[in-house]
């Protein structure tokens, strides 16, 4: 049953995202380099799966190599490390996470990444909704 939620919940968000107006600023910018093995092992387990969850609807992902970051992303500190996953909004970055710790640890590290730094709501799939209204 969480499976089928989180396919619901994605097909919500895409269909939102599409909506004119609706575009989504936020990103998840993996800065990645040829060789990288910790790369390689996050391109096999979550890449595949990523842009059909609700966190990959939420903060598409967008992949840099570290010898070519973008002159309009604006980085707190160089890069060190690949993997480096850094939360950007509006090429801005917000928050990193240097390294892969593994498939079993990447979805409740990135879903407590996406809810310290963003409006993300893990349990409904997408944006919290604004307690103003």
């Amino acid at each position: 049953m969480k499976n089928v939620n989180r396919y619901i919940g994605s097909a919500v968000m895409a269909l939102a995202l599409s909506l004119p107006g609706l575009a989504a600023a936020v990103e998840l910018v993996m800065v990645e380099e040829r060789g990288c093995i910790y790369c390689a092992k996050f391109n096999a387990e979550i890449a595949p799966a990523y842009p059909n969850t609700p966190e990959g609807v939420f903060a598409p992902l967008r992949r840099v190599e570290v010898t070519d970051i973008p002159d309009g992303l604006q980085i707190v500190r160089p890069i060190r490390f690949t993997p480096t996953f850094l939360l950007v909004d509006e090429n801005v970055e917000m928050a990193r996470i240097e390294g892969y710790p593994g498939d079993t640890f990447f979805w409740p590290l990135f879903a407590e990444f996406l809810r310290e730094h963003t409006d993300f709501d893990t349990l409904a799939g997408s944006a919290a909704p604004d307690k103003g209204l």
